[in-house]
């Protein structure tokens, strides 16, 4: 496949193919646009390893111009790494439709192939040869996709959590993230958390600092302590109640869902 090659989908435009059947390469700026980045130079930079792009003179209505071409690993890095929802439509109507197409009898039979194996049976042994390279090397990148898939979706709930309180500035008590470690699949109440934190030398388990959070983990930003002053009899005391950040809500979450020991 030595010619530009145009692929048409009525939701995604075209896209122009180069290449050969068994390496196709893939006009950036059409992916690009497919997928919905407004800036296709920065995206292709961000998701696509540099030996996944290069370079080819493609006919456009101006003339021949140099545009970026990316392989396939580059398209599926473009297809991952674009927040359209339609980028699944997309990674199928390119895996079921352009690469088979690309790909027909395991080759690009143009003329000259097809002549060439009527003409040269030991050349026909080597495309063949090729052809289970490729297929095994196809396969394999269909299962590096599937398991890329898979992780994404494990992935998910951690990550939507992860969303929902980075950049919350509200704490909460022990308590409450007990909750909300219950909510995310592990079974824990008030008072075995606190246990499990005194054990595990987060919260002091003795004296005067007893359940307050050791200066460490206030340090690095886990832990957060108000102080509330309340009259018994007349005189005035202060009480220090420890509450979790933002950030200790997620690190804890992770660590109780993440490990199997915690």
């Amino acid at each position: 496949m030595n010619d530009i090659q145009v692929f048409n989908n009525e939701q995604f435009g075209s896209i122009r193919t180069a290449g050969t059947a068994q390496e196709p390469i893939f006009c950036a700026a059409d992916i690009c646009r497919a997928l919905g980045y407004t800036n296709g130079p920065k995206a292709i930079k961000d998701h696509c390893d540099e030996g996944d792009i290069t370079k080819r003179y493609t006919p456009t209505s101006s003339g021949d111009q140099n545009m970026t071409f990316v392989t396939e690993s580059g398209l599926y890095s473009l297809i991952f790494g674009s927040k359209l929802e339609s980028a699944k439509q997309f990674k199928k109507w390119v895996t079921s439709d352009v690469l088979p197409t690309i790909r027909k009898h395991g080759m690009y039979a143009t003329g000259e192939t097809i002549e060439s194996i009527l003409n040269d049976p030991d050349n026909a042994i080597l495309i063949l040869q090729q052809i289970q390279k490729e297929r095994k090397e196809r396969l394999a990148a269909e299962e590096q996709v599937h398991k890329l898939e898979q992780q994404a979706i494990e992935d998910k709930p951690k990550v939507v959590y992860a969303d929902a309180v980075q950049g919350s500035t509200t704490s909460c008590l022990i308590g409450e993230l007990a909750k909300m470690i219950a909510q995310n699949g592990y079974q824990i109440g008030e008072k075995r958390l606190f246990q499990w934190m005194r054990e595990n030398h987060y919260l002091c388990s003795y004296g005067e600092r007893f359940n307050q959070p050791y200066q460490q983990y206030i340090e690095q930003g886990l832990f957060t302590m108000k102080q509330n002053v309340f009259s018994v009899n007349g005189e005035m005391r202060t009480r220090n109640t420890t509450k979790v950040t933002g950030k200790g809500q997620i690190y804890f979450i992770n660590k109780f869902i993440g490990q199997s020991d915690a």
